[in-house]
């Protein structure tokens, strides 16, 4: 229920087309009239059909492959926004791209987080609105206000009405000692066993399983993580499981991000279920039977007009 008089405008550009106009009808207002184009020498522009004079303006575009073009896009449309004079630009950023560059982990490393945070600032957004970051850190790389709502509130009940009253033999499996917390966190949620795989990485998106923590022997597993990039850790580490005597193998992410061979990899692992929600949207090719998708539209959606009425937004963290 709309709470004072400014309007609410939810706009979108290329990344999230679905999911924006998801959002919009669960929170029943159109989706803003706007085009978004590139032209023959590849520069973005775009056209607003409507005004925001005064409006609060939420702009939908998660920074997925193209993972540059897409940024461009974010950012010429609010510096368009705040030149409309919008009453108030939020960034919604369902996946947040560059995230995985946090730190310098060697000498001379860029830190690329910070810097697509203070381009977000810089080019007129008053609030970010987005979803499980690689680094949860990466909220104090913005000056602005960062709702970070996360994907766990949505994807553990799932396994819960799966397995039901089930669960003796269910264990949740962190792949890597960095997503630890959150597969703690997520198997708190559904009052199960922790265990974690050990392993080394010899070079980027190559992984090599060293050890696993925890039993796991006639269990069936969860294993749960933030992002699936090329999918080389979890399908590595779902054969490490098999291989350890697990009887299955589920996986989740909040990110189906899902670049060169991953979806051929996980067709081919040994992973039962793969489950991830809608934050990169999954073109036709990539919709495998193993993959299953759940929205993230009524979260995002909730969470807009929390904002918008100025409540907490905190309550979706739980």
């Amino acid at each position: 229920m709309i709470a004072h008089g400014k309007n609410i405008k939810v706009f979108s550009a290329n990344a999230n087309p679905k999911l924006a106009q998801d959002i919009a009808n669960i929170i029943g207002v159109p989706i803003g009239n706007s085009k978004v184009q590139t032209f023959s020498d590849g520069e973005i522009g775009m056209a607003i059909n409507e005004t925001v004079r005064g409006s609060d303006v939420f702009v939908v575009q998660s920074t997925s492959y193209p993972v540059n073009e897409h940024i461009m896009e974010l950012l010429i449309m609010i510096d368009a926004f705040k030149r409309a004079s919008a009453g108030r630009i939020t960034a919604v950023i369902p996946y947040f791209g560059y995230a995985r560059q946090d730190r310098k982990a060697k000498a001379r490393d860029p830190i690329s987080a910070k810097l697509v945070a203070d381009l977000i600032a810089t080019a007129g957004a008053d609030r970010v609105l987005t979803m499980d970051l690689h680094a949860p850190q990466i909220q104090g790389f913005f000056n602005i206000p960062v709702d970070h709502l996360l994907g766990a509130p949505i994807l553990a009940p799932y396994y819960a009405e799966k397995f039901g009253e089930d669960k003796g033999d269910l264990v949740v499996v962190s792949p890597d000692l960095g997503s630890v917390t959150r597969a703690r966190n997520f198997a708190d949620r559904l009052d199960v066993p922790l265990a974690i795989i050990d392993k080394r990485r010899p070079k980027a998106n190559v992984a090599e399983v060293m050890n696993v923590i925890g039993e796991i022997k006639d269990k069936r597993i969860i294993l749960v993580d933030d992002m699936i990039d090329t999918a080389g850790t979890l399908c590595h580490g779902a054969k490490a499981l098999k291989e350890r005597g697990a009887k299955e193998v589920y996986a989740c992410a909040t990110h189906a991000v899902l670049s060169g061979p991953a979806v051929e990899r996980i067709a081919q692992s040994e992973i039962d279920e793969l489950l991830v929600l809608d934050t990169v949207t999954l073109p036709p090719e990539k919709k495998i039977d193993k993959i299953k998708v759940m929205s993230v539209a009524p979260v995002f959606a909730e969470a807009i007009e929390r904002v918008y009425e100025d409540l907490s937004v905190s309550t979706l963290f739980v």
